[in-house]
């Protein structure tokens, strides 16, 4: 585990390695040889499950991914390791995985065996306006129904894995939000008419340095001689970019259909304060932490400051809009059980809380989004259509005037 990593995480080794090499044999009965086609798969999660799933030799390995570069980089790293890569079929497409063209792929390159879904608008911060949550609703939902249609119609058989997150039990964002109801289409048995393979999805923690996120934008800022930022009040549970990859070809594979896979994470010890974490990194990059709680203060002083082996920190309220104090992997109404790994369990699907149908609201979804629908298209309506499947969302979610694009 890198020296960032081990900030973040508090671990020397990955938590799940070892539960990977106890399921060896099933991981390798359940790539080797294999057909797989993995979608949004180029961000952080995506390519570390590629790299663990890469090196069980399946037989063709198709990764779809709209971020040209991020495709590029991963080609790169696939082809640079000691060992030769082991694949016979190896393709990589700049392609939207909801787009016609994904589909003409599926229906030209399939059956595959195992299709694994990693594309998402994963921000909180995307919830700012109207258009950004449409764009949301689009990718996390509309286009996982049409992406399910796809594989019951080209690969019926397939095992089909679609990565979730830790802000879908009790959501208070509409990301959040957004993603459990993904889960509803994903399991719901309305979508499952003509798929045959197993459905399963994972929820877990913040991949600490993945593209995007807090923790990455410290080590950017630093380069860039900027003040490093981070909210008061927030913990969060972390695992590296390695274990993000583990965890996902694990619960791809070991928890039953209609499962959602979770770390087995102790909130006493691993629920770690984001102040902790920018503390640790600052003094573990040679500086000595100077807290500031002016923004404009903070910019002025990383000159002074650096030459005196101190570097500014601005601290700030967590008032922004779905900004949620602490991190749970279960939701209201939901158990988990065991699955027979030591740092994972499994947590069978609860069903719709509401009472509409998943897909009148799908419907409704994808003709606002494709402009066939003729009302004013607020938050509030939108989120009125989240609620009628998840009704505590209604209550739960955190609105502000604030919003994260507002800061530094």
């Amino acid at each position: 585990m890198t020296a960032s990593a081990k900030v973040a995480t508090g671990r020397e080794q990955s938590l799940f390695a070892e539960d990977i090499a106890d399921q060896d044999n099933l991981i390798r009965q359940a790539i080797t040889g294999k057909r797989i086609l993995a979608v949004g798969a180029a961000g952080s999660i995506g390519s570390n499950t590629v790299h663990v799933m890469a090196r069980y030799a399946p037989e063709a390995l198709h990764i779809v991914d709209q971020n040209e570069n991020a495709l590029a980089e991963l080609v790169r790293q696939l082809r640079s390791s000691p060992d030769p890569l082991p694949i016979k079929d190896f393709q990589t497409l700049p392609l939207d995985y909801g787009a016609v063209a994904t589909e003409r792929l599926m229906a030209e390159h399939g059956p595959y065996d195992r299709v694994l879904n990693f594309a998402a608008i994963k921000h909180v911060r995307s919830e700012k306006d109207p258009f950004s949550v449409l764009q949301m609703l689009d990718t996390n939902i509309v286009k996982q129904a049409r992406f399910r249609q796809w594989i019951a119609k080209h690969s019926p058989d397939a095992d089909y894995f679609s990565v979730s997150t830790d802000k879908a039990a009790n959501p208070v964002s509409f990301m959040g939000a957004t993603k459990r109801v993904m889960e509803h289409v994903l399991f719901d048995q309305a979508r499952e008419a003509g798929l045959n393979g197993k459905v399963t999805t994972a929820r877990f923690a913040n991949v600490a340095f993945s593209n995007g996120s807090l923790l990455q934008s410290f080590e950017n800022r630093l380069v860039r001689g900027e003040p490093l930022a981070c909210p008061k009040g927030i913990t969060r549970y972390f695992v590296s970019l390695e274990e993000s990859g583990q965890i996902c070809t694990l619960a791809s594979i070991i928890p039953g259909h209609g499962e959602i896979g979770i770390p087995r994470l102790d909130p006493e010890k691993c629920l770690v304060p984001l102040t902790d974490i920018v503390d640790a990194f600052v003094r573990e990059s040679g500086f000595e932490p100077e807290y500031f709680d002016d923004e404009r203060a903070a910019c002025q002083a990383v000159g002074t400051l650096k030459n005196d082996g101190k570097w500014p920190v601005l601290l700030t309220p967590a008032d922004t809009a779905g900004e949620k104090p602490y991190e749970e992997f279960v939701g209201q109404g939901e158990t988990t059980r065991e699955i027979g790994l030591k740092h994972m369990l499994a947590v069978p699907y609860a069903g719709i809380a509401g009472d509409a149908a998943l897909n009148d609201i799908v419907g409704e979804l994808e003709d606002i989004i494709l402009g066939r629908y003729n009302g004013e298209v607020t938050k509030d309506a939108l989120k009125d259509r989240i609620g009628a499947l998840e009704p505590a969302f209604l209550e739960r979610h955190i609105e502000s005037s604030k919003n994260l694009d507002q800061r530094a």
